[in-house]
């Protein structure tokens, strides 16, 4: 039972955070950013490729 709500917690946390990286990424200083040059923040990457982990390990609790 516990693990299960752990699974659903991590989700909610990987799509927040996911939702967080996706909106710095396209902010408008991130794109002028990218438009001079060509450099993505790395908070972006962080929070979309951690909450893609923090879903995938949520899933697995769920099984």
């Amino acid at each position: 039972m516990i693990n299960k709500i752990i699974g659903i917690v991590l989700i909610i946390v990987g799509v927040v955070l996911v939702m967080w990286g996706y909106n710095i990424y396209d902010s408008a200083s991130s794109q002028l950013s990218r438009a001079l040059n060509g450099d993505t923040p790395i908070e972006a990457w962080a929070g979309m490729v951690g909450g893609v982990i923090s879903v995938l390990i949520g899933i697995t609790r769920l099984k």
